[in-house]
């Protein structure tokens, strides 16, 4: 393998050599602790931030409450600052692995996934995100959702070729 910085005690493949993004670092299995930890935090997070409500998703859609807009809102707001200040500053994980952001492509299949994506939130009153945690609350009905979810990611992946591009 070839060492990106001299400066750092591990080694990592070049970016010519690697999946963009894809981390070619190995870790023990507990180094993904750090993942279900996030994850919990995250879900409580969104438990007492009401983003997992049903209601507060209900009224969403139908134009009644800010709420949930400020919360997605401000999350687009982050994620822009973020993309930004890693191209600006070429920041580096933190493991010192390249971050590349490739530039992204529309196509007319995004404008009809979106639509499917949100006909599914609005009925069903669940985004793929807080799934865990609405099930985690209590409302074991979500598990329908879920498994929705899967399924529709399966049969995508099944005729994905097929679809307008």
């Amino acid at each position: 393998m070839q060492n990106t910085e001299a400066n750092t005690d591990f080694e990592v493949r070049s970016l010519d050599a690697m999946c963009v993004n894809e981390s070619q670092l190995e870790h023990k299995w507990y180094h993904n602790l750090k993942y279900l930890l996030t994850g919990i935090v995250f879900g409580i997070v969104f438990v007492k931030a009401e983003i997992v409500s049903w209601f507060r998703i209900q009224e969403m859609f139908r134009f009644q409450s800010f709420h949930m807009y400020g919360v997605i809102g401000s999350a687009i707001a982050v994620g822009m600052l973020s993309v930004w200040l890693i191209k600006k500053f070429n920041i580096k994980t933190i493991y010192g692995e390249p971050i590349h952001i490739s530039d992204k492509k529309f196509n007319k299949g995004q404008i009809y996934g979106g639509l499917l994506f949100g006909l599914g939130w609005a009925i069903t009153g669940a985004c793929p995100g807080p799934l865990f945690a609405q099930i985690g609350t209590g409302a074991t009905v979500v598990a329908v959702t879920l498994l929705s979810a899967i399924a529709g990611t399966w049969v995508y992946g099944l005729i994905r070729e097929k679809l307008p591009h």
